[in-house]
C-alpha cells in the first residue's frame, strides 16, 4: 500500500497568454497541478486547499478521475482565486497582470480528521502563515515534509518562511529564489546556506537546465530537463515537479529517504513537468497514460547516459 500524500497550497482559476496563444478560465493553483502530477505515481493523493461559489464542477471532476481525495477541499461561499498574467517572448519572464485573492484573504487552513495523518506532506506554494498551520494539524506520528515557496514571501514573510524552513525535510525552489533566500550570486553555495537553514535536502530548479539536488556531507546530484520541441506553457510546470516527486515517493512505502531516492523522484518531476508544458493548464498532463510517462523516462535516461 503507498504511503498517503497531502498537498496543501492554492486550487486556482487562471487566465493565461503567452507571446502567440491565450487562454481564459483555465484549472490552476500550485496545489492542482500537484495533485494531478501525483496521481501518476501513488493512489494515495490527498488534496486540501479552498475553492470559491464559481469554482466549476469540471475541474472537481477532473480530481475525482485521477483518483485524488478531496476530503480537504473548502468549499467558500466566496469567489475563487483568480490569477491572470502573461508570459513576455522567450517566455523566461512572465507578468502579473491581475490577482483576486477571494477566497485566499482570511483562509485559515483546516486539516480534516481523515486527512491529517498523511505522512508524505506537501506545502505547495501558498503564504508561509499558511504552511506553518497546515502543518501544526498534521497528525502522523513521523512525516516527510516537502516545501515550495516564491520570490513574493521571500520578500514579504521572510520570517515565517524561516519557521516554515526548520520543519522541513525538503525545500524546492527556483534559481532565483535560491539565489534571494540565500543571498548568495552563486548556486552551489546558496544550496549549502539554504541546507543550514534546516532541510535535509534542497532542489534548486534550474528551468531547460534541469534541477540540482543538495543533501547532507556535500551530497550533489543534477538532473536534466526533458528537451521539449512543442513548449507551449510553463505555468505549474514546478508544481507538477514537486507532485511527481512526493508520488514517487509515496510508492517507495516509507519515509527515510536517501539522496539517490531523492534524486530518481527528480527525474519523475522532470519528466511530469515535461508534459506540463506542452500545452496549457493541466491539459496535455491530464491526457498522458503512465505509458507515456514510462516512455519519457525511458528516453530521459538514454539521453543522459555517457
Amino acid at each position: 500500500m503507498n504511503t498517503p500524500v497531502i498537498i496543501g497550497g492554492t486550487i486556482a482559476i487562471d487566465n493565461v497568454a503567452t507571446p502567440t496563444a491565450s487562454v481564459e478560465n483555465v484549472l490552476g493553483g500550485s496545489a492542482a497541478f500537484a495533485s494531478v502530477s501525483c496521481s501518476y505515481f501513488t493512489d494515495a493523493t490527498h488534496l486540501l486547499g479552498v475553492v470559491g461559489c464559481d469554482f466549476p464542477q469540471d475541474f472537481l471532476g477532473l480530481f475525482a478521475q485521477k483518483g485524488i481525495n478531496l476530503d480537504g477541499i473548502e468549499h467558500s461561499e466566496k469567489e475563487s482565486f483568480v490569477w491572470t498574467g502573461k508570459y513576455l517572448e522567450g517566455m523566461a519572464d512572465r507578468e502579473t497582470i491581475d490577482v483576486a485573492i477571494n477566497v485566499l484573504e482570511d483562509w485559515q487552513v483546516k486539516v480534516p480528521a481523515a486527512v491529517a495523518d498523511c505522512p508524505i506532506v506537501v506545502l505547495a506554494n501558498m503564504s508561509p502563515e499558511n504552511q506553518l498551520q497546515m502543518l501544526s494539524q498534521i497528525t502522523a506520528e513521523k512525516s516527510f515534509v516537502i516545501a515550495d515557496t516564491m520570490d513574493l514571501w521571500i520578500n514579504i514573510a521572510r520570517e515565517p518562511l524561516g519557521e516554515v524552513l526548520k520543519k522541513i525535510d525538503c525545500l524546492v525552489l527556483n534559481e532565483g529564489e535560491a539565489k534571494m533566500l540565500s543571498e548568495e550570486s552563486n548556486l552551489i553555495l546558496a544550496g549549502e546556506k539554504l541546507r543550514a537553514l534546516g532541510p535535509e535536502y534542497v532542489i534548486i530548479k534550474v528551468g531547460e537546465f534541469g534541477s540540482y539536488l543538495f543533501g547532507a556531507e556535500d551530497t550533489f546530484y543534477r538532473v536534466p530537463a526533458f528537451p521539449l520541441k512543442n513548449f507551449v506553457d510553463p505555468t505549474g510546470a514546478g508544481d507538477s515537479f514537486l507532485g511527481a516527486m512526493a508520488g514517487y515517493l509515496s510508492g517507495l512505502q516509507k519515509l527515510d529517504f536517501s539522496a539517490v531516492e531523492l534524486r530518481d523522484a527528480m527525474v519523475r518531476g522532470s519528466v511530469a513537468s515535461s508534459f506540463t508544458c506542452e500545452d496549457f493548464s493541466t491539459h496535455a498532463l491530464e491526457a498522458a497514460t503512465r505509458a507515456d510517462i514510462d516512455a519519457r523516462m525511458a528516453q530521459l535516461k538514454e539521453m543522459s547516459c555517457w
